[in-house]
């Protein structure tokens, strides 16, 4: 049973319609307690960024951090892998961003501990053409100090608006990459995306890291593409890897991150690891110069190609 203290506070009367939970770039208002929001991306599809966005979320849960998960992608299966049913999603994160709600109307709260999610639905498909024309909207709150320490944004398997929207709102960002043949093409498109967005639109945004995900120890393409990748991007990737495993893959089924379907597999043990690395990656940023904490180098993005 989920606790009362980590439901979402109710938002107030009227605050449906107030607008400053969709607020341009240039105009926003620092926040003394602000949530790190990563958006966790990558245009190629079957990568793992549903599965990490659900269960890196869970495990930053389970170690104390208060963690809110924001579902980009149409197909909404974030949101059904938390065990969200679609007819409970009375607002989505096409009304956050057509700003018929605020963040608060549309937060969930799940099965896990500290975990909420705002889910997505088939609406946020045609989203690029009914705001084609305001490209500083950004899916940005100002939550209160109390509220996520967290935001994970699971974006869509496209460079569209939606994802340049995450890449807009987001302090970093996350790169899964599947350890698998062409697990590389495609890297330098979305290193220029990012470089774009943080020249026009973000000037903060940074690539968090590269998690190599889907890694089978028995195969040597998949050791091979591990070996490629930290030589192109060393500094970049994480050290956890995300192995191939039976239990991550079922677990989306139950409606259950893996580590509340079976916390004893590689799988969790993995993404528990990774929490953990983000948190210290997290620690040594603060105490990092500010103009060390960029994007990968124009060297690394030609390498990744």
């Amino acid at each position: 049973m989920t606790d009362p203290a980590d439901l979402p506070a109710e938002a107030p009367p009227g605050a449906a319609h107030e607008p400053s939970h969709v607020i341009p770039l240039t105009s926003r208002i620092p926040n003394p307690q602000p949530p790190r929001v990563i958006a966790i991306a990558n245009q190629k599809g079957g990568v793992g960024k549903t599965t990490t966005a659900i269960n890196l979320g869970t495990a930053l849960a389970a170690i104390g951090e208060q963690v809110l998960i924001l579902d980009l992608d149409p197909q909404g299966n974030a949101s059904t892998g938390l065990g969200i049913d679609r007819r409970s999603r009375r607002y989505s994160t096409y009304d956050v961003l057509m700003g018929e709600a605020t963040l608060r109307d549309v937060v969930l709260p799940t099965a896990v501990p500290r975990l909420s999610i705002a889910p997505s639905t088939l609406d946020l498909s045609g989203v690029e053409l009914e705001v084609s024309q305001e490209r500083d909207r950004a899916l940005r709150a100002t939550p209160r100090p109390g509220d996520a320490t967290y935001v994970l944004i699971d974006c869509p398997p496209s460079l569209n608006l939606l994802t340049v929207n995450a890449m807009a709102a987001a302090d970093a960002i996350l790169v899964p990459l599947q350890c698998e043949f062409f697990a590389l093409e495609g890297l330098s498109q979305l290193l220029q995306t990012v470089a774009s967005v943080k020249s026009t639109l973000n000037p903060d945004l940074m690539i968090h890291g590269i998690v190599l995900t889907m890694h089978d120890a028995r195969n040597n393409l998949s050791n091979q593409v591990v070996a490629d990748v930290r030589q192109n991007s060393n500094q970049k990737v994480y050290d956890t890897i995300i192995p191939r495993n039976v239990r991550v893959s079922e677990a989306p089924s139950y409606g259950k991150p893996v580590l509340v379907y079976d916390l004893k597999c590689v799988g969790s043990e993995a993404y528990l690891r990774l929490a953990t690395e983000i948190i210290q990656r997290e620690k040594e940023l603060i105490a990092r110069p500010p103009q060390q904490n960029g994007t990968i180098n124009s060297d690394q993005q030609h390498g990744a190609a």
